[in-house]
């Protein structure tokens, strides 16, 4: 059976390929989910794509992952910069994160410059609109194929 990533997107992540398109672009996220799916098949993963606007649910999928998955690929969204109930998930489940975000969050307001996630991630991979999910994908899976369990839980 192929590892499981878990691709996770936070607030208004539904409404890509509508919301500030000059920022986001014209992808809609039913067209990232098909990319990050065809990805990750050629990379030997399976990838559960979810979206939730709830602080709790995002939290409730990252702890059910203990056991289900073998990664977790995050757009938190803006709770990427407020949210520390979703840091002391991803770090509670020792599973190896990848943030992701469409725009470069650092060329953005100051505010987007903190992000809680990175500190849980292996890596961040933004600025690349709906490439930077299929990026995410292929360092995911670089991360899985090179390391053992007790190094990418610590990385």
């Amino acid at each position: 059976m192929d590892p499981t990533v878990l691709v996770l997107n936070g607030p208004n992540l539904n409404l890509l390929g509508t919301r500030e398109p000059e920022i986001y672009g014209t992808d809609t996220l039913d067209s990232i989910r098909a990319e990050v799916e065809t990805r990750a098949r050629e990379r030997g993963l399976k990838a559960d794509f979810r979206q939730s606007n709830a602080e709790h649910e995002l939290v409730g999928w990252i702890q059910g992952a203990r056991g289900t998955a073998q990664g977790i690929i995050i757009n938190a969204g803006a709770y990427t910069h407020t949210s520390v109930a979703i840091l002391d998930a991803l770090q509670a489940v020792g599973l190896p994160v990848i943030e992701v975000h469409l725009s470069n969050i650092f060329r953005r307001e100051d505010f987007r410059h903190h992000s809680y996630i990175s500190k849980a991630a292996v890596g961040l991979v933004c600025g690349f609109g709906a490439q930077s999910y299929v990026l995410a994908i292929d360092a995911m899976a670089h991360t899985l194929k090179s390391s053992t369990p007790a190094k990418r839980a610590h990385r």
